[in-house]
């Protein structure tokens, strides 16, 4: 996963330190590297490794003018360490554009190939957002060939068609194109989220697009639309916002996306974080109770992303909540770290219990997910160091048992700890007493209630069914291949 946003201010004004307030909000979405691009006369560029506030300064932020502009912050799954990786990309010919992007190009290999190799022109980076541009470029430069010199809003939708031809896989985008203005799209299948939004001030109307609603939130924009599956969104330069339904698939936005990657303040597809994470806690709570599960003194949650769900199942549960984890806010993800020796040694400088939260008491932690074990095994242990009686563990969402080939570092089955384990297998691995899953169609039903429009969420992470018609196993393993390579021989990676 990757955060980006991309603005539209009124002529005059400077949006760059907007992108840097946005790209802020979003630093839990990517911590590998930041970059924002702006348009002026021409492209300017600030991208580097590290956050948001390592990477700029007053100098830097000070070159990047202009009313038109786009931030990414990164997430490390596959690719090379190498500034050329980090977002937002540009290129000057045929078409002037800067792209960013969330999410993965499954036929990455193909296209690269095709489109270059074979055609002996040359990609400057392994980042996959790269394909990306180069094919809606070309879709925009057939047209303006064509035409004669000028770019027109059905120019605009049949280069989103041209990606969605060829381009596979999960994807939301957003692009500028020098002196024509603002594109978003999402992927066909609407796997990976996308929102747009507008405000009015003095200086005019702005228009933004974000990959969280709580980008928009910061900087004062209005959510207007929530992207479609297959639609794409383009703002002229008279301001006038266009648009239309390119791609026809059914909609299976990513269900990880509220069960862990987004802020619980952002609203996606309509639906509120916040409140499905209080459904999740609520429904573990009842299967809890249902299955005779021995109840605890109090249930303590994995911070962060499981608070909300352990507050609403210790309240349906009705015993006392108690914050036990202090969690360190200046380490990062340790799900996002990019190998196994980061994950382990920054787990403890990551997590503290409060000792006497845990001494001679029975206590339930909660958590959102369950991927290779280790970190809650450590956790379990310094619970039990602090004086725990027994410690049972709760979790938000269902076994993990299939690689996520869209853009979510789970590479190979044999990383997942459910992997050919049964339930008190996994229990006694990460050494807890009692363990419970959250059941799958109780989870999605708690992520549905707040968007009854949506029929189904992806779920291929649990169920190894993928939605997009292009991940067969061959794909799958070429992909197992490419990133565990890339996650042993180098510190980071550049696909979102």
């Amino acid at each position: 996963m990757c955060g980006f946003i991309g603005i539209f201010g009124p002529d005059g004004v400077d949006v760059a330190p907007e992108i840097y307030e946005g790209l802020l909000a979003v630093q839990h979405r990517g911590q590998d590297a930041a970059g924002i691009t702006t348009f002026t006369d021409r492209f300017n560029v600030k991208k580097g490794y590290g956050l948001v506030v390592e990477v700029f300064d007053g100098d830097n932020m000070s070159r990047l003018q202009g009313h038109l502009g786009l931030g990414h912050v990164r997430y490390p799954t596959v690719g090379e360490n190498r500034t050329e990786d980090a977002q937002p990309f540009h290129h000057t010919f045929p078409i002037g554009t800067a792209m960013v992007h969330n999410g993965n190009v499954t036929n990455y290999v193909e296209l690269s190939h095709s489109r270059f190799s074979s055609t002996m022109t040359r990609l400057n980076s392994t980042c996959d957002l790269e394909v990306l541009l180069y094919v809606f470029q070309q879709g925009l430069a057939e047209r303006f060939q064509a035409s004669g010199g000028q770019i027109t809003k059905e120019d605009i939708f049949y280069a989103v068609g041209k990606v969605y031809d060829e381009v596979k896989g999960a994807y939301s985008v957003c692009a500028t194109v020098a002196d024509v203005g603002m594109v978003a799209f999402r992927d066909p299948y609407g796997i990976k989220p996308a929102v747009f939004g507008q405000k009015r001030d003095e200086h005019g109307v702005w228009f933004a697009c974000a990959s969280e609603s709580v980008v928009l939130d910061v900087n004062g924009y209005e959510r207007t639309i929530d992207i479609g599956p297959g639609e794409a969104i383009f703002v002229d330069q008279s301001r006038t916002v266009h648009r239309q339904q390119v791609a026809n698939e059914p909609h299976r936005p990513c269900i990880f996306e509220y069960v862990y990657f987004a802020r619980p303040d952002s609203f996606l597809d309509n639906i509120s974080v916040y409140k499905t994470r209080h459904r999740f806690g609520k429904a573990l709570a009842e299967q809890w109770r249902d299955s005779g599960a021995p109840i605890p003194d109090a249930v303590i949650p994995v911070p962060d992303s499981a608070r909300d769900a352990a507050f609403a199942c210790a309240m349906e549960l009705g015993i006392p909540y108690r914050e036990g984890l202090v969690k360190n806010r200046y380490i990062g993800r340790t799900f996002i770290m990019p190998n196994q020796t980061a994950r382990t040694s920054s787990i403890r400088r990551k997590l503290n219990p409060i000792d006497i939260e845990f001494k001679g008491k029975d206590v339930l932690l909660v958590d959102d997910s369950v991927v290779r074990g280790n970190t809650s095994k450590r956790i379990v242990e310094m619970v039990r160091a602090s004086g725990a009686k027994k410690v049972y563990f709760g979790v938000t969402s269902p076994p993990l048992v299939a690689p996520c080939p869209y853009g979510v570092d789970m590479a190979s089955k044999r990383e997942f700890i459910a992997t050919g384990r049964t339930n008190a297998e996994i229990a006694k691995f990460l050494g807890v007493d009692h363990l419970l899953y959250l059941d799958r169609e109780a989870m999605n039903e708690a992520a549905r209630a707040g968007n009854t429009k949506i029929e189904k969420f992806c779920n291929a992470c649990f169920t190894g069914e993928y939605p997009t018609p292009d991940v067969t196993l061959e794909r799958l393993k070429m992909i197992e291949v490419e990133r565990e390579e890339k996650r042993d021989n180098t510190p980071s990676g550049s696909a979102c």
